[in-house]
């Protein structure tokens, strides 16, 4: 039996829709830019799809709402479709999430040349609903986010850049990927601000909708 300094940090987990087991999550990884029409709103015209991280602890999950952050005035929201990578190393799973970015502290960091690590991997930074096995019910699926009843933005699956399949293709060049790592791949255009006391609901068709509210700190 190991003899710790102090008690180990609880495993991060997702609930699996209809069943009463939950996925272990080890990784986040997380795409950029996936969807064109974003990667233009955000001033790149031709940009390639990359990675940044998120820790797994940064999740918010079974209906918990997310603090609003420290050391930012401009949080905003990105939908995004969630893959679950299974026992198998295979995508076993989908899920609806949510990026929340501080959006100031990223363009700062951004100008400077700096990691996004403060504007992307922040506590509480990865809002996500329940996962549903199996294959993805529909790869050409509308993708949607909702503040206070108001649709901010929607899309559809078949316009990112780079497939599910070819994301984790990618992600294996880079990393030893393996069982409970989720990759969030990307989001469409119409990211904008929330602030404490908005209402985000957000959804894929065939998936469990994902929804939550900004606590005020």
């Amino acid at each position: 039996m190991t003899d710790w300094l102090f008690p180990p940090a609880p495993t991060a987990s997702l609930p699996i829709f209809g069943s009463a087991a939950r996925v272990p999550v080890r990784r986040i990884y997380c795409v950029g830019q996936n969807y064109a029409a974003h990667a233009r709103e955000m001033g790149h015209e031709r940009a390639e799809p990359f990675f940044f991280s998120k820790p797994g602890d940064a999740l918010v999950v079974d209906g918990a709402d997310p603090l609003y952050p420290t050391e930012t005035a401009d949080l905003h929201h990105e939908v995004e479709l969630v893959c679950v990578v299974g026992a198998d190393s295979e995508i076993a799973g989908w899920a609806v999430g949510c990026d929340l970015t501080r959006r100031d502290l990223q363009a700062a960091a951004k100008a400077k040349g700096r990691p996004w690590d403060a504007a992307k991997g922040f506590d509480q930074s990865a809002p996500c609903g329940p996962v549903t096995l199996g294959a993805l019910p529909d790869p050409a699926a509308v993708i949607e986010l909702r503040v206070n009843g108001e649709t901010r933005q929607t899309g559809r699956l078949d316009d990112m850049v780079w497939s599910p399949a070819e994301i984790l293709a990618k992600a294996r060049t880079l990393w030893d990927v393996r069982p409970g790592d989720l990759i969030f791949t990307g989001t469409p255009e119409g990211v904008g601000p929330i602030g404490p006391g908005d209402r985000v609901e957000a959804s894929i068709g065939g998936l469990q909708p994902l929804s939550f509210t900004v606590r005020p700190r």
